[in-house]
């Protein structure tokens, strides 16, 4: 099992129906003459004041709240506001005893409960009854003041099945309508605007509900009892479909004659028909655009790639159930089970030999990235549709997730056909998450591993053991920036913003920056950025006043090194304190002393990191271009261990497709040692997929790794026989450029079948493994932390982990954190909380 399964009380279920005003005041009457039965009696009554913090708006808290009162007899108010829940009870110390377990141990579905605080409080004996109180934000409207919100934003949720039987069931309201939410589920993150979580805080706001669901809306006993985002055909957002130039092709005002058939369902009929004819839609979701395709049609997914200029990137696929994606992936209970989880994400997952994808989905690999639908909106056009759907995000190559239509008209008119949009605003912007499930051995439980934090689980959060005495903004990395925040009892990370290489992307990153502030009217005292001065948060760090966020007078900024705050965030993530041995293997980061790093062995605690080991530094030939054309870091191990005569008689295919003068010019540079040199284990993945021909040149980041790790399972798919190679550590360095003399060995003694090739990449990810547990086995009084990009291949950090358990090393879990750069921040801020402690 994943996690444990949330348990809830039979008698605390949402009632289905609206029609509940009677019972609600038989029950108010039958609790009133209880109570004075009670104190005609000389039963004791108590009250007391409940204050509780976390995951507790927008969840359905206050419904359980005064429904569970009604149950144990109790009067009182219960309150919203951007502290917290606030409860006052009264009645008897049983039944508050009562009422105080079961709220601790079964708080709804989707709330996450921090803290309780409870205060005793005078007897009001002219109180009868139990009220929902309208939420205070009054107390919060000044951002100055030093305490910020203590309250915890969910993240948006998928469709339940209440809503799903709404959706399908014609004689409800709610029929084909594609927003349709509840208490339960819906958005959050994305169309939140302010604390706390009411509707004239949302995109909803200026969507004036209809008599029926302000009926809904204000009945406690209904599950969409404040379910801000509420609302039906008749009051709430409509789909419209338009040209690629933004022209209207169905409005988002009926046109359609059929009474039968609403506007929605038949613009998303005639998705559906586009779809089949071969076309590109863009589609709003819920944090964004995606752009799809029918995943079975070669022409259509290869024209998405063109247009899009994503030339073998894997793609998504969003199936339409479970049964579908059964005959399209292969997969353990625990992946089933964190496919169709509330969550929703992109899940890895074995592809089958046969199927009828299109090849161009997931070029020359054995994995598919699958996912479910997660809106109305996608399970309406899934149902049209009948058929998997490439779903890729609608973004310019390398930037953030487009949200408005017409940003996404302005850059990717080009790209689609027709778009789907609608009338409800994208306030926050939020992606699909990514996650595979890493499950060693049988004895070893399966563990969620987040590639991508995002649409699902982020804003992620969860509470400090003690309170901070400032307030402490972390602003990430370079690339798969994400930005994390502390004050409080509180830890913040937010949702993936992406790679910083461009000006519509910082200011992504920035307007992310000013979300949280304005939720949470926090303003930092201390910012922890990168080592390396030129990543733009780290600029951003340095010139703060070009930022929208509200900076305090005092603020500090400090720095960590890159691969130290890797390890940090697997530490933060499981507050620990202690030291630990850190394996932080990625493609690069800036040193302690200048070079670039990425293959380190770091005896980790809270404020420093010693480099123990690390891998041979390999020159990088023509710096960028090394990364792009990973020949030349090929060519840069083998000059370590060979002349340039040998080099040039290799029988490589490509080694021989360069000329004899441009290998002459890359020897020079390697020989006169102006070339730049890492560390880093990213780089080898890339030289040794170059060499056994996998790749040519880089064309996305982790392509070699994913190739790498697909000619691995092959290998072991079939049994081959095991290839041994040895990886000699030097005093401190692991001599990569000898293991690569050894594989090209391997690689001309005998003919490169394909099932030569596939135990060759094997024996590498198996002999890097080794090393780390060698090395490790050493350590065994400290706990291990496998971090950086490198252990997102799944196969070598299966084995490490396998291996690690049977040698008897405590191995701490990454969690829900991105072991790449996307956790970052999260270990920058574990170092900011502990500096001035």
């Amino acid at each position: 099992m994943i996690r444990r399964p949330k348990v809830k009380s039979q008698r605390m279920q949402p009632h289905r129906h609206n029609s509940r005003h009677k019972k609600h005041s038989d029950l108010q009457i039958k609790r009133r003459l209880a109570l004075e039965y009670l104190v005609h009696k000389g039963a004791a009554l108590k009250r007391c004041q409940l204050h509780i913090t976390g995951i507790v708006q927008g969840v359905g808290f206050r419904p359980f709240v005064y429904r569970y009162a009604l149950e144990c007899q109790l009067t009182g108010t219960v309150l919203n506001n951007a502290k917290g829940v606030t409860i006052e009870l009264q009645g008897t110390e049983e039944n508050l005893t009562q009422f105080i377990t079961t709220l601790n141990t079964t708080p709804p579905p989707l709330a996450r409960i921090d803290n309780i605080t409870q205060t005793p409080l005078p007897i009001l004996l002219s109180e009868t009854t139990f009220e929902i109180i309208k939420s205070d934000s009054h107390e919060d409207d000044d951002p100055s003041s030093p305490i910020g919100a203590q309250v915890a934003v969910s993240a948006d949720k998928s469709t339940c099945q209440d809503c799903l039987n709404d959706m399908h069931n014609p004689d409800d309201r709610h029929f084909g309508y594609a927003f349709t939410n509840c208490t339960n589920c819906g958005p959050r993150y994305t169309i939140i605007n302010a604390l706390p979580y009411d509707r004239h805080n949302t995109a909803m706001a200026d969507f004036d509900m209809c008599p029926e669901c302000a009926k809904a809306y204000q009945n406690p006993l209904d599950r969409r009892y404040h379910a801000q985002p509420v609302s039906c055909p008749v009051c709430g957002p409509r789909l419209s479909l338009k040209t690629p130039q933004g022209e209207y092709i169905i409005p988002n005002t009926s046109n359609v004659s059929t009474p039968e058939l609403s506007t929605d369902l038949a613009i998303l009929t005639a998705a559906a028909d586009r779809l089949h004819q071969g076309q590109i839609l863009a589609i709003k979701g819920l944090g964004g655009f995606h752009l799809i395709c029918d995943a079975r049609n070669d022409n259509a997914v290869n024209t998405l790639r063109l247009r899009k200029q994503r030339q073998a990137k894997p793609l998504a696929v969003m199936m339409a159930d479970i049964q579908m994606a059964q005959h399209y992936v292969t997969g353990t209970d625990a992946e089933w089970q964190v496919l169709s989880s509330q969550e929703r994400p992109i899940v890895l997952m074995s592809s089958r030999a046969e199927h009828d994808l299109s090849l161009a989905v997931a070029p020359n690999l054995n994995k598919l990235g699958v996912f479910l639908p997660y809106t109305p909106l996608h399970h309406l056009l899934l149902g049209l549709f009948k058929g998997p759907l490439v779903a890729t995000s609608a973004n310019v190559s390398g930037e953030p997730i487009i949200t408005d239509c017409d940003e996404l008209i302005r850059h990717l008119s080009h790209v689609m056909d027709a778009i789907v949009d609608h009338n409800r605003p994208i306030i926050n912007g939020c992606d699909d998450s990514v996650v595979q499930v890493i499950q060693p051995n049988m004895y070893l439980p399966a563990e969620v591993q987040v590639l991508r934090l995002a649409r699902g689980y982020a804003p992620l959060s969860f509470p400090l053991d003690t309170p901070l005495t400032q307030s402490i903004l972390a602003v990430g990395a370079q690339q798969k920036n994400a930005i994390a925040l502390g004050f409080g009892n509180n830890v913040f990370l937010s949702p993936h913003i992406g790679d910083l290489f461009s000006v519509s992307a910082e200011h992504y990153f920035e307007r992310t920056l000013a979300t949280f502030a304005r939720l949470y009217h926090f303003a930092p005292n201390l910012i922890v950025r990168d080592k390396h001065p030129d990543y733009a948060p780290s600029r951003w760090a340095e010139m703060h006043s070009n930022s929208n966020v509200e900076l305090s007078d005092t603020c500090q900024c400090l720095t960590v090194q890159h691969h130290h705050a890797h390890v940090l965030s697997v530490m933060a993530v499981n507050q620990y304190r202690e030291p630990v041995l850190g394996f932080s293997f990625d493609g690069t980061g800036l040193g302690d002393d200048g070079s670039l790093w990425g293959g380190e062995v770091l005896l980790t605690t809270l404020d420093k990191a010693q480099r123990l080991a690390h891998f041979e530094p390999i020159a990088l030939l023509g710096g960028e271009q090394a990364i792009k054309q990973p020949v030349r870091l090929l060519l840069a191990l083998l000059f370590e261990q060979m002349s340039l005569d040998d080099v040039l008689a290799l029988n490589l295919p490509i080694i021989s497709s360069m000329s004899p003068n441009t290998l002459t010019n890359l020897y020079k540079i390697w020989q006169n040692g102006s070339a730049i040199k890492t560390s880093s284990v990213g780089r080898l993945f890339d030289a040794l997929a170059c060499a056994l021909g996998l790749i040519e040149t880089t064309l996305f980041e982790g392509q070699a790794g994913m190739a790498i790790e697909a000619a691995a399972n092959r290998a072991d798919a079939i049994a081959l026989e095991a290839m041994s190679l040895n990886l000699p550590l030097d005093v401190d360095q692991w001599r990569s450029s000898e293991m690569f003399k050894q594989i090209v060995k391997l690689m001309t003694e005998k003919p490169l079948t394909d099932n030569r090739r596939d135990a060759i990449a094997r024996a590498f990810l198996h002999t890097l493994g080794d090393a780390i547990c060698d090395y490790a086995a050493q350590y065994q009084h400290i706990p291990t932390v496998l971090c950086g990009g490198v252990f997102q291949n799944k196969y070598l950090l299966e084995y490490c982990l396998s291996k690690l358990w049977a040698q008897g090393n405590k191995v701490l879990s990454s969690q829900q954190i991105p072991i790449n750069d996307g956790g970052i921040a999260l270990g920058q801020l574990w170092y900011g909380i502990h500096q001035n402690q």
